[in-house]
């Protein structure tokens, strides 16, 4: 047999005079590219949005709401067990119903550690009790279109600057939730000139109220768009807004629904989304798919719209397909199934108590089965209508994330251990994307309280390691030692 090894310097037919020009080219390219696809940001992204009419939004509307979604999970799932029974759990069915023995149960959970269904659903319910206690609402949005729907002018003028002051006096007093803004009426040619009007009105008070110490982050929701335009006049209007108000440059931030047909594709059967994100002039931060509007303009029938039809996950990969490794994080859209009981008052009869409490958890399974949906697809946010949701927005990520928690130890514990190694865990083969992944999946639990630093660490990561939130550097690190 043959061989050809050769020793020295190689033969080569590429001169020096040949790659400089090929190198310069590959250069701009893979610049551009990087510029335009920096790649996923670790940064928070809350995992819902809550939106209300402008009209109900009044100072200290977040605590308000908090106390609501408290109250509600504590009315109609007030142990862990009887949440897990609602939620049609793993092993449900087996746990004790006498309620002395719930709480004696609770107890002996509450010391252990190892994983199992009952402590998962255990740690659900804790977990997400604490989250409405001290962060129930993570990004409040102040509606001015289909949650607020159409009011005189005079009405909307006086609502756009109740609102503004009432957020002003939050931002003043340090109570608003990390995330806040409103959503302006779509910019066609019947609501253009309102929609522009209640932005200024809104934005300028809020401004001059806070000295312009405006909430940080703060963003505008632009509904119902269709062409690049709405998007870039959108984008000039508050580049003069933040001039007048003395506010920083691109202090303000651009989200896209993206419910029409028209948002997706282009007439010549382009992906439109890259584009109205390009025409936003670096303010556009999020991409929110509006499932109802958007299988609305498909022509589907009323009955058949749902948060699982396949129009709907057609979009969402389009979504992830154009915007991933943008600056830009996707959120899904509502549940419109509220968990709101048929029956109110004091004096109700046993039999309506009952219809209240099997309306509301079959609301409730619903909207988990929704969320769980969204989460295995990729999209960590989705937007909410009602306080009474949040229990189960929260309860969904967190069995989430506990669920795939076991595993995802296992796994990224052997990557840690093996650093620049691929790895064999059981059946599952990973590699360096693989073990990213992985890392993603804990920074994003710990981010919305689904996980805790501990549970992380017990990978064999450090505290630096996690924060630095790259398991290339990882590798790189821990290759030098």
């Amino acid at each position: 047999m043959l061989s050809f090894i050769t020793f020295g310097n190689p033969v080569t037919s590429l001169t020096k005079h040949d790659l400089d020009p090929l190198l310069e080219r590959l250069g701009q390219a893979n610049l551009k590219f990087q510029a335009s696809y920096p790649g996923l940001q670790m940064e928070r992204q809350p995992v819902h949005t809550l939106y209300g009419g402008a009209n109900l939004y009044t100072p200290g509307a977040a605590q308000k709401m908090a106390g609501l979604a408290l109250h509600h999970i504590q009315t109609y799932a007030p142990t862990f067990v009887d949440l897990a029974n609602a939620l049609q759990f793993p092993g449900a069915g087996e746990l004790p119903a006498d309620k002395y023995k719930k709480q004696l149960f609770a107890q002996d959970l509450a010391q252990a550690t190892e994983n199992s269904p009952e402590i998962i659903a255990y740690q659900v319910y804790e977990r997400t009790l604490q989250k409405l206690r001290c962060e129930a609402i993570e990004d409040h949005r102040v509606d001015f279109e289909d949650g607020y729907g159409v009011r005189s002018d005079e009405e909307e003028d006086g609502h756009a600057l109740s609102a503004s002051d009432a957020m002003a006096e939050g931002a003043l007093q340090d109570t608003l939730p990390p995330f806040v803004g409103l959503r302006i009426k779509a910019l066609t040619e019947e609501a253009k000139i309102r929609s522009l009007r209640t932005l200024d009105t809104f934005v300028s008070n809020l401004a001059s109220k806070t000295n312009g110490q405006m909430p940080f982050p703060f963003r505008v929701t632009l509904p119902k768009v269709t062409t690049a335009e709405q998007v870039e006049v959108l984008a000039d209007c508050l580049t003069i807004i933040e001039e007048r108000c003395g506010l920083p440059p691109l202090s303000i931030d651009i989200e896209l629904m993206i419910e029409t047909v028209q948002a997706v594709l282009t007439e010549t059967g382009q992906c439109a989304m890259p584009a109205l994100v390009e025409a936003g002039k670096g303010r556009v931060t999020a991409a929110i798919l509006g499932t109802f509007d958007y299988t609305a303009t498909c022509n589907i029938a009323a009955m058949h719209q749902d948060h699982l039809h396949p129009s709907a996950d057609f979009v969402r990969q389009l979504m992830q397909m154009s915007l991933t490794g943008m600056n830009v994080s996707l959120s899904d859209g509502i549940t419109n199934i509220m968990p709101i009981p048929p029956h109110r008052g004091k004096d109700l009869t046993q039999e309506e108590l009952e219809e209240n409490i099997n309306v509301v958890h079959a609301a409730w399974r619903v909207h988990f089965r929704n969320i769980i949906h969204s989460l295995q697809l990729g999209f960590y946010q989705s937007w909410d209508l009602n306080p009474a949701q949040l229990p189960i927005r929260f309860a969904a990520v967190y069995y989430f994330f506990l669920e795939g928690l076991a595993e995802s130890t296992e796994r990224l514990r052997t990557f840690i251990e093996q650093a620049a190694q691929a790895s064999l865990v059981g059946n599952t083969f990973d590699d360096a994307a693989s073990a990213q992944g992985l890392l993603n999946f804990f920074i994003s639990g710990i981010n919305c309280g689904a996980l805790t630093e501990d549970e992380a660490l017990a990978t064999g990561i450090t505290l630096d390691e996690l924060q630095g939130r790259s398991f290339l550097k990882i590798v790189a690190n821990r290759s030098r030692k």
